[in-house]
């Protein structure tokens, strides 16, 4: 007899696109794929979605972030294209969609993966998604701005912010409140550092570096910027912080000498002395109010310290008076029932005595009775 003919392997497949049958017990003919969510009417997938367990919800997020975090932005550009390419992704349609649709459509439009984080899903409304899917609100989830800027720049780039966001490079960091950034005093536009040295923006004089914005074409000093930033920022950097902005690239993106010589060694040093003595001022002045803090911290402590003292001391003496009482109380009670029962037995003799007395009395009685009859009998003989 021969034996059985052995079971085919079934092929391996990449486990990101991997399906099975029954997810979180749902069937195949009930689940639905991101392709559906970019392609699909609004309505129709937010109907299924309502019918669908949270996990296999969660398991579609999932496989959107690995897509998003993947070197391969094939798939991602498929997606991305469906929803680019649809018109009826508006904020009226989008009010049926599901928060998890919603969320993945958000995630696939702005390219950002953030949106599918739990912990931030969490904290951002229906509305706030929809307004950020049509570019009416700051995409970044730290900022989260109205975009109500209408001048040239915003007005002509879809979903600019003007608080967050590169005039150059339309994009954010959460770089904020260091060097890396520079802002426009005129129009309160920012920029990166590093994209206003590559596109020029940064321009030096006989005394100084310049930046020019560009977006109003203002031009503003660097050395009341960098003072600044440092003036207000610097405390709240850490020591590899303040590391890596002293050895930035900034300044030396400038390949003649010109742009690496902008002023004479002794007055570089000396406005650096200056930034660093106001930095440093600024340091002792926040020590001195901590220091001023701990210390009456420590009074306060103190104070409290005595008053629970006191406190101690006025329960202990509030104890002993008590307990004094109750022993006067048990003193006092102890008397009256040795008064009690003297009574009681001066009421106990007294009761004997009676009824010795009463006794007396019948007997006495009885024998005058007595007498009495034979008298009155003798008399009759």
């Amino acid at each position: 007899m021969l034996p059985p003919p052995p079971r085919p392997q079934p092929r391996a497949m990449d486990p990101r696109l991997q399906t099975e049958s029954v997810i979180g017990g749902v069937s195949s003919a009930d689940k639905i794929t991101l392709g559906d969510i970019a392609r699909e009417r609004v309505d129709v997938i937010s109907e299924k979605m309502h019918r669908l367990p949270d996990e296999y919800l969660d398991h579609l997020k999932i496989q959107l972030r690995a897509i998003l975090e993947s070197h391969n932005r094939d798939e991602f550009m498929i997606l991305h294209n469906f929803v680019q390419t649809r018109s009826d992704l508006t904020a009226q349609t989008l009010i049926k969609a599901h928060q998890a649709q919603l969320e993945i459509l958000v995630a696939i439009n702005m390219g950002i993966q953030a949106f599918l984080h739990p912990t931030i899903s969490l904290n951002l409304s229906r509305d706030c998604l929809i307004e950020i899917f049509v570019c009416k609100r700051c995409r970044n989830i730290a900022c989260q701005s109205q975009l109500h800027c209408t001048c040239q720049i915003c007005a002509n780039r879809v979903g600019f912010c003007n608080l967050c966001t590169c005039v150059i490079c339309n994009k954010f960091d959460f770089e904020v409140n260091t060097c890396r950034w520079i802002g426009c005093d005129l129009c309160s536009h920012w920029t990166h550092t590093d994209c206003a040295i590559r596109d020029g923006q940064i321009c030096p004089s006989t005394e100084m570096l310049y930046f020019r914005c560009g977006s109003c074409n203002g031009t503003s000093g660097l050395l009341g910027w960098v003072k600044d930033v440092f003036q207000y920022s610097a405390p709240a950097w850490d020591r590899d912080a303040l590391s890596l902005i002293l050895h930035h690239h900034h300044y030396q993106a400038f390949g003649n000498g010109t742009g690496r010589l902008l002023m004479a060694p002794q007055e570089a040093c000396h406005r650096v002395a200056e930034v660093a003595r106001e930095v440093l001022r600024k340091i002792e002045m926040v020590g001195n109010e901590k220091m001023r803090m701990v210390k009456n911290a420590r009074l306060s402590l103190d104070a409290c310290e005595r008053e629970v003292e006191d406190k101690a001391k006025q329960l202990e003496e509030l104890k002993l008076e008590r307990q004094k009482q109750l022993q006067e109380l048990d003193r006092i009670v102890r008397l009256k029932q040795q008064e009690v029962d003297i009574f009681q037995l001066k009421a106990d003799a007294a009761k004997r005595q009676a009824e010795r007395l009463q006794r007396f009395a019948l007997a006495k009685s009885a024998d005058q009775s007595q007498q009495h009859y034979a008298t009155t009998y003798n008399s009759f003989e």
